[in-house]
C-alpha cells in the first residue's frame, strides 16, 4: 500500500472515526487510556457477551493516530471471541515493534507497518489496543 493511500485511510478515520460515541449502559467494560506525554486521553467501552466481543465505543481527545488507531482498531474486533481479539492485538504489537507478524490478520490496521519509523507516534498508534487488552485480559481473569 503506497503512502497516500495510507495517509488518506487514516485521516478518514480521524474525521469520520467508527464508534465515537459515550454509552452509560452498565454491561459495558470501561477502560481509559492516555499518553503522559500529549493530550492522548481516551475511553473506551467494550461489551462482551458469550466470550465474544459485542460492541466497543469510544470517547474523547486524541491525534489523529491515536483516534485512526482507536476507530480501525474497532472495526476488527467487533465480532471477535476474546482470544482472537488478543491475538489480532499481539499481531498489531509485533508490527509496530518491528517483530514478525501476519499482514493479511490485521486488515486495514497496515497502514501503520511503518509506524516504528516515528517512536514517539508508536505510542499514539498502540494507545487503544493497551487499553483494550487489559480490558480483555481483566475479562479472562474473572472467567478462567
Amino acid at each position: 500500500m503506497d503512502s497516500e493511500t495510507k495517509r488518506a485511510i487514516i485521516m478518514e478515520h480521524y474525521a469520520h472515526p467508527y464508534k465515537r460515541q459515550r454509552t452509560d449502559d452498565a454491561t459495558y467494560l470501561k477502560v481509559n487510556t492516555n499518553n503522559s506525554s500529549c493530550i492522548d486521553n481516551l475511553d473506551l467501552y467494550v461489551k462482551i457477551e458469550n466470550d465474544q466481543i459485542a460492541d466497543i465505543v469510544f470517547e474523547g481527545e486524541a491525534c489523529a493516530i491515536s483516534i485512526s488507531s482507536t476507530s480501525i482498531m474497532i472495526t476488527n474486533l467487533i465480532g471477535k471471541t476474546v482470544k482472537e481479539a488478543l491475538d489480532y492485538i499481539n499481531n498489531f504489537e509485533a508490527m509496530v515493534k518491528e517483530e514478525k507478524y501476519d499482514a493479511d490478520l490485521l486488515k486495514e490496521a497496515i497502514v501503520y507497518d511503518n509506524i516504528y519509523k516515528q517512536n514517539n507516534r508508536k505510542n499514539c498508534a498502540l494507545l487503544p489496543y493497551k487499553g483494550i487488552k487489559q480490558v480483555l485480559l481483566d475479562y479472562q481473569k474473572k472467567i478462567f
